[in-house]
């Protein structure tokens, strides 16, 4: 493809790295849906396969990450940064709310943060200071860590008065 080809399509540089970026990541999305699909019934099981699925995105395609440093800085990509990981934690909190006794708002929070714990857990595993399989399970027992931790203190004190208002 020629460049004036590509920049009447695409604008600029940085516009078509964030079309490529988008669309790396569709494929990524799909893979973890299709494995979520595809996992037993159980929180060990769903994490596990959430763990599995993120993890097998930063071997099974590098160039994301190639083109996630290409666009450091740029302001586009803030903003799809903020997307994704709406997205993922969306995806993630509705295939844990079963195994979870949180309210919805606290676990797509708990997410949020476990996604945060997969960026840094997938950076060991780039730099070979974890395998795949010590990464996947990291995540998986962080994300099961978190579906019940402080449920009590999230539905307020009457839940551990022990006093029953009947």
């Amino acid at each position: 493809m020629s460049r004036p080809i590509a920049y009447d399509h695409f604008g600029t540089r940085p516009g078509l790295l964030l079309a490529l970026h988008r669309r790396l990541d569709e494929r990524h999305r799909a893979a973890i849906t299709r494995a979520l699909r595809g996992a037993a019934p159980g929180a060990d099981e769903v994490a596990r396969v959430i763990g599995a699925a993120y993890f097998a995105c930063a071997t099974d395609m590098p160039e994301l990450n190639a083109v996630s440093a290409a666009l450091k800085g740029s302001p586009g990509m803030e903003a799809i940064q903020h997307e994704l990981t709406d997205s993922y934690a969306e995806l993630m909190a509705t295939a844990l709310l079963p195994y979870s006794g949180l309210a919805p708002q606290a676990l797509r929070l708990r997410c949020v943060g476990v996604l945060g714990a997969a960026e840094a857990i997938a950076d060991e595993l780039n730099r070979g200071r974890a395998t795949d399989g010590e990464a996947v399970t990291a995540l998986a027992d962080l994300i099961v860590g978190g579906l019940d931790a402080g449920a009590e203190r999230d539905e307020g004190p009457a839940s551990s008065s022990g006093g029953g208002g009947e």
